[in-house]
């Protein structure tokens, strides 16, 4: 008797929570701003993110990401992990980050998707992120100074304005749904030698 009851239940939870069809990338029922969560969650004190802004034209690190950018997503759109693997990370990816990112490029529900599959044109923008109101111009000279800079690119197969790119970092997680998609690149010029390596991450 006891076994009938858990089958039931199961069943009825199966019944209660729709299977997503083969394709069908339809996110789900969003709960209610006034939903009761399962697990009580402590207040935090709201941090304000740190907006992000288009890389300036006559940045001197703007066509080294550029370069970069082009020569990502070429990789990535190859479906060769033999070429963007060495791209991302390189020798700090590890297994477990190869096969998040491996998932993330077949997953056809994820941001990713509608790049890999484009044939039309793929708009891209190169984010940086804007320097605090308290930095003095000292503080702000010593940044630019620096011989490595990170920059996020974000790239959308759809026709983009202002408003369909991320603002915060938070926003360029990758996270199904997204009308683009984003990867963190990292680049240096110490020793006098260019070298850069990316990051992709999933919401």
């Amino acid at each position: 008797m006891r076994a009938l009851l858990i089958l039931s239940a199961l069943v009825a939870v199966s019944a209660a929570t729709p299977a997503l069809a083969a394709g069908d990338c339809t996110p789900g029922p969003a709960l209610a701003d006034n939903a009761t969560p399962l697990v009580p969650i402590e207040v935090e004190m709201t941090v304000v993110p740190s907006l992000l802004a288009p890389l300036a034209a006559d940045s001197p690190w703007r066509a080294r990401f550029e370069a970069a950018a082009d020569e990502l997503l070429s990789a990535l759109r190859s479906g060769q992990p033999a070429r963007w693997q060495p791209l991302l990370g390189g020798r700090w990816l590890g297994e477990r980050e190869r096969a998040a990112v491996a998932t993330l490029l077949a997953d056809e529900c994820a941001a990713f998707a509608p790049l890999l599959t484009a044939r039309g044109p793929i708009e891209r923008r190169i984010l940086g992120w804007n320097i605090p109101a308290s930095y003095s111009p000292a503080d702000g000279a010593e940044i630019a100074a620096r011989p490595e800079a990170e920059a996020l690119v974000c790239w959308s197969a759809g026709q983009g304005n202002d408003a369909a790119w991320p603002r915060t970092a938070a926003e360029a997680d990758n996270a199904a749904g997204r009308p683009y998609a984003c990867a963190r690149i990292a680049y240096s010029l110490r020793g006098g030698i260019p070298s850069w390596r990316a990051f992709v991450e999933r919401g």
